[in-house]
Order: structure tokens, then C-alpha cells, then sequence
């Protein structure tokens, strides 16, 4: 079994670390490159850095956060928003990114996995997935969460896993910033449809949270934001008490 993965999560916008409740309320927690480099300290696994507003606003993710986080972090970062084409992923593996996350992009043009994947490995694609359920369906939004779609959360997944993703990183829109825990549910049933590592994204408030997302989801990685920004939990404190409890962890 792979050793299970804690991830901070940085959502940026205008330069800042934000937070808030499902996908709105922002408020401000900080610079992004510091928190990482605390969160590195601390034994975080990995760090996924997300400009929210880069697709909203026509932007594209700023380069330059790529090249301050590789140059005060020794861990492997993902960096994602506004990403649309070859051209915008090899920047940002040539100033440092370990790995890049799509999302609007590949809703709209789902070829773009294979081109991806082809170009630069499966390994460096992160296929980031928000999904709000409406009754029994989980709808795909795009946009920073904003526009909802005609695509279904499990078959976009599988869809994503065929094309050549190396990872889904799935964020319940529902759970999101809420820390009343992951969709389960949901979670579990992705995960035993895929062969590739699924990250859970979205609820996170307490270890118990990160123990059941591990253990009856299934899920490779945890992924936490606000939890760790205002220091609610120490990734220190996670790791210890998920080990103790037989979880496999970095």
C-alpha cells in the first residue's frame, strides 16, 4: 500500500493565501510562498498552490509564484489556474513546478489530457475536479466553482484517469471550507472506480476527518486548507495520531 499523503492547500488570489466557504466568503491568510515554506518544515508531504480567480478573470497563473515557491521549498508543489495549453504547463515546470493542475481548461477540451500527458508524463497532470451534488447527481462546475456543466463527477473522472491524469484531485463544493468532513460517500466510490491516486479535497476539520478519508474512502491524499492556515491542526499532530492508529503515512 502507498503511504497516504497530507496536503496543504494554498488557494491564491491577488497574491494572497484565501479561504472561504464554499468557494465564498474569502478572508485573507497570508503570504503563500511563507506558509508553505512553514508547512514544508512542519512535514507536509506535498503543497498544491491554486490562483482561484486565474480562469474567472482571463488570467493566467503567475510564473513568478512557481519560481518563489521552488526557491524556499524542498518538497514537490503542484501549481494550478488558468492553465490551457502546452505552452502555459512548460513554463511552469521549467520555473520549478513539480507537477500542474487543470481544470476549466480540460472540462471544455478534454484532448488537452492527452496532449499533456503525452508531452510531459503522466505524472506531472493533476486533473482538479469541483463538484457541487444537486439531489443524487454531483455536477462539475468550472470557473473557480462558478459555472456548472453537463459533466458528471465519476464519468468525467474515469474520462480524465483514460486520457492520460496521473491524479484527480476532487473537491466537494458542498464540503468545502464547511470542516464537517469529506464526502465519503462520494469519495469511496471514486476511488474504487479508479487505478489512479485520488486526493480529497474539501470538509476537512479534524483529525477523526482525515482518518475516515484514509480509511473508509480510501482516498491517497488529504488535501486541508483553512484547518492548517489559522493552525486549528499541526500537520505534526496529524501524522502522529494517524500513524498510532495504523495509517500509513510520509
Amino acid at each position: 500500500m502507498l503511504a497516504k499523503r497530507i496536503i496543504p492547500c494554498l488557494d491564491v488570489k491577488d497574491g494572497r493565501t484565501v479561504k472561504g466557504i464554499n468557494f465564498e466568503q474569502l478572508r485573507d491568510a497570508g503570504d503563500p510562498v511563507e506558509l508553505g515554506k512553514l508547512y514544508s518544515d512542519q512535514g507536509a508531504d506535498e503543497l498544491v498552490f491554486l490562483d482561484i480567480t486565474a480562469t474567472k478573470e482571463k488570467r493566467k497563473t503567475l510564473a513568478a509564484l512557481a519560481d518563489r515557491v521552488a526557491h524556499h521549498l524542498n518538497i514537490p508543489f503542484t501549481i494550478g489556474g488558468g492553465i490551457g495549453s502546452i505552452e502555459d504547463v512548460d513554463i511552469l515546470l521549467d520555473h520549478g513546478a513539480d507537477k500542474v493542475s487543470v481544470n476549466s481548461s480540460v472540462v471544455r477540451k478534454p484532448e488537452l489530457i492527452d496532449q499533456l500527458a503525452r508531452e510531459f508524463g503522466s505524472q506531472c497532470i493533476v486533473v482538479a475536479i469541483d463538484a457541487r451534488q444537486v439531489l443524487d447527481e454531483w455536477i462539475v462546475h468550472v470557473a473557480g466553482g462558478t459555472i456548472p456543466t453537463d459533466k458528471e463527477l465519476f464519468s468525467w473522472a474515469l474520462e480524465a484517469q483514460e486520457r492520460g491524469a496521473g491524479e484527480i484531485l476532487f473537491t466537494s463544493m458542498n464540503h468545502d471550507g464547511t470542516k464537517n468532513g469529506f464526502a465519503i460517500s462520494a469519495l469511496k466510490r471514486m476511488c474504487s472506480a479508479l487505478s489512479i491516486p485520488v486526493i480529497a479535497s474539501g470538509g476537512a476539520g479534524s483529525i477523526e476527518h482525515f482518518y475516515d478519508v484514509f480509511q473508509e474512502a480510501g482516498a491517497d491524499a488529504g488535501l486541508a486548507a483553512s484547518i492548517f492556515h489559522f493552525q486549528e491542526i499541526s500537520i505534526l499532530e496529524l501524522k502522529d495520531d494517524l500513524r498510532q492508529r495504523g495509517i500509513t503515512i510520509r
